[in-house]
């Protein structure tokens, strides 16, 4: 299953990813992570991202670093990506959060196990290959997390 937050009194403020995938956190350690389209407010000059490129790998120690900063991602595709796995990066650092595609219930990176999509800092979409973390996503966050083929009915 796939979700949308939009109101919520469980985060500090959209796209908190420490407060997004506490829940999980466990679950996608072995998984490179995917960022791209970012824009982002952190006070945090230790963290393993930047204005300078349109994408970034990022290893899970290095992810780990940003999902424990207090950043937050305003725009933003953020994916994890099972280790070794082939990707076109230039295809990518093409996608944008404006795309309308990101409503929907497929991946913007196929390969991605799981994508987190930061929408101006008012909406965060959670979509999930696997149907035990997506539960748990759901079990923490409760009726804040709707389902985004159900919130797509009611609002476009």
């Amino acid at each position: 299953m796939n979700w949308v937050i939009r109101s919520t009194k469980t985060i500090k403020f959209h796209t908190n990813l420490k407060e997004i995938i506490q829940s999980i956190w466990k679950d996608l350690t072995d998984y490179n992570w995917i960022l791209t389209d970012l824009d982002f407010l952190s006070n945090d000059n230790k963290i393993p991202i930047n204005y300078d490129h349109d994408i970034f790998t990022l290893n899970n120690k290095q992810f780990e670093i940003l999902y424990k900063s207090d950043i937050q991602i305003i725009w933003g595709i953020i994916s994890a990506i099972p280790k070794n796995t082939d990707l076109n990066l230039k295809s990518i650092s093409t996608l944008s959060v404006e795309d309308e595609k990101v409503w929907k219930d497929k991946f913007l990176i196929p390969k991605a196990f799981v994508e987190i999509v930061a929408f101006d800092s008012s909406y965060t979409i959670v979509k999930f290959k696997d149907e035990k973390l997506s539960d748990k996503f759901k079990e923490y966050f409760k009726e804040e997390a709707i389902d985004l083929e159900k919130f797509n009915k009611k609002y476009f």
